[in-house]
C-alpha cells in the first residue's frame, strides 16, 4: 500500500479508451495511489466484459460505451450486480465526461479519429489532458493547440517519445504552450527514437511477404494491433514527427528520427551548446503515464529499475526510407501542411485495417497512402467539421484504392 499523503487533493480522472492497453495501465498506476486519484468515468467502444470488470473494481460515476447495443448490455449487467455506475452511450456522452465540472484529469487514449472530439472538449473545458491519442494532433494540431491555450488546459504527452522530450525540454517550454521557438529556448533539434519494429533488418523482398502474425509480434512494446502494425511500417514514427511539430513548435527539419533497437533511450533533445539530454527507462508505458498523472511531482509507477549492466549496449542507426516509405510519406505530408496529415492518417487507418483483415500485403500499406495523398485536394484547416468530412472522404478514397489492387 502507498503511504497516505495529506497534502494532495484527490483528483478525479476520466479515462477514454479504458479497456485498451493505455487505459488499463493508467488504472494500474491509479490503483497504486488511492489517496491521490479517483476514477470518475470510464469509456470504451464495445468491450462489455472488460468494462463490467472495470466498473465493479473502480465503481466510476459514469461508464460510456460508443456503441449503443454495448451500453444496453452493460446497463443490464451492472444492474444485476447492484452497481450504481450510470451508463451512457455515443459521442455526446464522451464529450460530457471529458468536460465534466468534477473532472480534473482526462486520459485521452481512444485510438483513431473517434478520440478527436472528446480531447477537444477536455481542452475547451481547461482540463489536464494526458494525450495518448495521436490522431488529435495529427489531424487537428493547430485547432487542438489553440483550444488548449484558449481553454487554459494543460497538456502532457503520453507517447513515450514525446513524454521523454517533454521531460528534458527547458521548463519554460513545458510550462507555457506559447509559440516560443525552439531556438529561442536554446534547443537545436529533437531526436525521436524508434525501435525499428520487428522488421528492422528485413530486406525489401522479405517485407513484401510479411504476414499479419509477424507484424503483430513487436520485440519491445506491448501495444494494440493498429499501433503495433504502425510500428512495423514506421508510420507510428511518422505520426510522432507530426505530433512533435505541434507539441514543441518544431519545424520538420528540427525533428530527426534515430533507430534505437533497445528502446531504452526514449528520445533526446539537442541544445545549441552541444549538450544532448536523453530520458532513459525500461520500455513500460506506466512511466510516462505516472509522469502525466503526478506532474510536476514524480509518482511510483510500478516499473522496474533500468539495469544498464544487463542492457550492456545501446545501438543507433538511421532509418531506411526505401524499406520504410511510411516515414518519408509522413514528413512529406507535414511539409505539405493543411489537411495533408489528416488525409495521411485516414488512409493509413484504412490500409492497416485491410492488412489486419489479410486483404492487402504489408507494402501495400504505404502504396495506398501515397496514392490517396497524390490525388487528394489539400486545404487549409479551418474547423473540426471540415476535418471530419475530409477524414471520411480520404477513407473512401483509400477503400477504392484497396479494391483496385
Amino acid at each position: 500500500m502507498c503511504a497516505k499523503s495529506v497534502s494532495h487533493q484527490m483528483q478525479n480522472v476520466t479515462i477514454l479508451g479504458a479497456t485498451g492497453t493505455i487505459g488499463l495501465q493508467t488504472l494500474d498506476v491509479i490503483s497504486q495511489h488511492p489517496d491521490r486519484f479517483n476514477v470518475f468515468a470510464l469509456a470504451a467502444n464495445s468491450n462489455v466484459k472488460s468494462m463490467l470488470d472495470l466498473c465493479s473494481t473502480y465503481a466510476p460515476e459514469y461508464a460510456v460505451m460508443l456503441q449503443e447495443t454495448a451500453a444496453i448490455e452493460l446497463t443490464a449487467e451492472l444492474k444485476s450486480i447492484g452497481s450504481k455506475t450510470i451508463v451512457k452511450h455515443g459521442e455526446v456522452a464522451l464529450n460530457d465526461i471529458s468536460a465534466h465540472d468534477q473532472v480534473d484529469i482526462v486520459m485521452a487514449a481512444i485510438v483513431g479519429a473517434a478520440g478527436l472530439h472528446p480531447a477537444m472538449a477536455a481542452a475547451k473545458a481547461g482540463k489536464r489532458i494526458l494525450l495518448a491519442n495521436k490522431e488529435t494532433l495529427v489531424m487537428a494540431g493547430n485547432l487542438f493547440m489553440q483550444a488548449v491555450i484558449d481553454g487554459g488546459a494543460s497538456l502532457l504527452p503520453i507517447d513515450s517519445e514525446h513524454n521523454a522530450i517533454f521531460q528534458v525540454m527547458p521548463q519554460q517550454r513545458t510550462k507555457n504552450l506559447s509559440n516560443a521557438t525552439l531556438s529561442s529556448l536554446g534547443v537545436k533539434r529533437v531526436l525521436l527514437t524508434a525501435s525499428g519494429g520487428p522488421f528492422r533488418n528485413a530486406s525489401l523482398q522479405e517485407l513484401k511477404i510479411v504476414t499479419r502474425a509477424q507484424a503483430l509480434n513487436h520485440p519491445n512494446w506491448v501495444m494494440g494491433p493498429k499501433i503495433t502494425v504502425d510500428s512495423a511500417t514506421m508510420m507510428n514514427k511518422g505520426l510522432e514527427v507530426i505530433e512533435a511539430h505541434w507539441l514543441f513548435n518544431a519545424s520538420p527539419n528540427q525533428i530527426d528520427v534515430v533507430v534505437h533497437p533497445q528502446s531504452v533511450i526514449h528520445s533526446m533533445v539537442e541544445y545549441i551548446d552541444g549538450s544532448v539530454l536523453a530520458q532513459l527507462g525500461n520500455p513500460d508505458m506506466r512511466t510516462p503515464i505516472a509522469y502525466g498523472l503526478g506532474y510536476p511531482d514524480r509518482l511510483a509507477s510500478g516499473v522496474s529499475s533500468l539495469d544498464l549492466l544487463t542492457t550492456a549496449r545501446l545501438d543507433f542507426c538511421a532509418p531506411d526510407l526505401i524499406r520504410f516509405p511510411c516515414l518519408r510519406i509522413a514528413y512529406e505530408a507535414l511539409n505539405m501542411g493543411g489537411t495533408a496529415p489528416a488525409i495521411l492518417n485516414a488512409a493509413n487507418e484504412i490500409a492497416v485495417e485491410a492488412f489486419l483483415a489479410e486483404k492487402i500485403g504489408f507494402m501495400d500499406i504505404p502504396n495506398t497512402i501515397e496514392a490517396v495523398l497524390a490525388t487528394a485536394n489539400i486545404e487549409q484547416v479551418e474547423s473540426i467539421e471540415q476535418l471530419v468530412a475530409i477524414d471520411a472522404h480520404a477513407r473512401l478514397m483509400a477503400r477504392k484504392q484497396i479494391s483496385a489492387l
